[in-house]
């Protein structure tokens, strides 16, 4: 399979480079420190179509592509991985709606989505269930004309800066996973209530919170497909977000590659640029081999998705190992930098707390190596 990128994707590259290192780079480490939220950088990301890749051009979208996704997240990721996570909270509404929502949802919500003229979240974790899905406890019951939420979602992106959540509830508990339903859910509305996760590991200027729902009513049309298809719109949508959240995790990696590149060559030890001893060799080297080990296992995942052809196999192993490939590489940037890479002078810091968390969102390390080798095993095919 090549994976050379044609003229469009090279646009599409140097069009998100160019914004990140000039639109986020000059501020990123303040809005870090800050925990700033920066909407106008994701409404400008909107309005250069970077949420449209995946979206036909009918709903307000740019129909680049999956490998187009890839691209751009990476460049984003590699300047602020906070960044990084507005790509997935609004192509995961907006995808969820083209693949299974009535045309009536598609118009009112899609192309304000994918222009990020709405901001957008998605509301799967609960506080008993993380990987998990189905122990889910929140409930959607029919009365009336349309339904009442009541339940708890926490560790959810966006939460008290969205205008529109997909949420993820139980219509009929029976059933398990199979009686999972799914909504597009307007906030801020009566029954709704938003509040914020404060202190995090890294991810700062990512706004992360809790959303309860008391007797909130939505309306019947606002259900995504028919009642019960929420544990599959579930999964689909998972797909879309984990190949994205690699991405940005191969950019991550990269950003401590570089940074650890330029360092080495800088800093003089015993005479010599630290660059020049082998021990600092052996890390940049599996640094790199790592780092683009992990790009081309996304442009495959990728490349298949455009080929209209299975993909979940393929998007867990990228997303497994970019997840890795990142912790590594922070690992290393942080022992290259020494102390000056333990304090807030250098990225490295930023770098590493931020790597943490590619192990643990859109499905963890350890679910990922489960889909893996339960498909090697022949216990239960990934792409089927």
């Amino acid at each position: 399979m090549d994976f050379d990128l044609n003229d469009e994707l090279l646009a599409i590259q140097e069009a998100a480079r160019k914004f990140a290192e000039k639109e986020v780079a000059p501020t990123v480490d303040e809005d870090d420190r800050e925990h700033r939220f920066r909407k106008d950088l994701v409404q400008k990301m909107g309005e250069l179509g970077f949420f449209g890749c995946i979206i036909p051009e009918e709903y307000g979208g740019t129909n680049t592509g999956f490998v187009s996704l890839v691209i751009i997240t990476e460049e984003i990721g590699r300047i602020h991985s906070s960044l990084r996570v507005a790509i997935n909270m609004q192509i995961g509404p907006a995808r969820a709606l083209l693949d299974f929502a009535s045309e009536d949802l598609k118009q009112r919500y899609l192309s304000k989505i994918a222009n990020a003229e709405l901001l957008s979240c998605f509301a799967i974790t609960e506080p008993d269930a993380g990987s998990d899905v189905a122990a889910m406890r929140t409930r959607a019951t029919r009365d009336g004309a349309g339904y009442v939420l009541n339940g708890s979602k926490t560790w959810i992106s966006n939460a008290q800066v969205a205008d529109v959540a997909l949420v993820y509830a139980y219509t009929d508990p029976e059933k398990k996973h199979r009686g999972i339903s799914a909504f597009m859910v307007d906030l801020p509305q009566p029954g709704v209530t938003a509040k914020a996760i404060a202190d995090k590991l890294g991810a700062n200027a990512s706004p992360t919170g809790e959303l309860f729902f008391d007797n909130c009513k939505v309306p019947r049309e606002n259900l995504v497909g028919n009642e019960g298809d929420g544990f599959k719109i579930c999964m689909t949508d998972l797909n879309y977000t984990r190949l994205s959240c690699g991405a940005g995790a191969v950019g991550l990696a990269r950003a401590c590659r570089e940074a650890s590149v330029q360092y080495a060559n800088q800093r003089v030890q015993f005479g010599q640029k630290i660059g020049e001893y082998q021990m600092i060799q052996d890390m940049i080297a599996q640094m790199l081999v790592q780092e683009d080990a992990a790009r081309l296992l996304l442009y495959r995942a990728a490349a298949l998705k455009d080929q209209g052809r299975p993909n979940n196999l393929e998007t867990s192993m990228a997303k497994y190992y970019a997840g890795e490939t990142a912790a590594f590489a922070a690992d290393c940037a942080l022992k290259i930098y020494g102390a000056w890479g333990y304090s807030k002078e250098y990225p490295i810091e930023r770098y590493f707390r931020d790597s943490r968390s590619y192990q643990i969102v859109e499905g963890s390390a350890n679910i990922q190596k489960l889909i893996i080798a339960q498909d090697a095993l022949g216990y239960r095919k990934a792409n089927r």
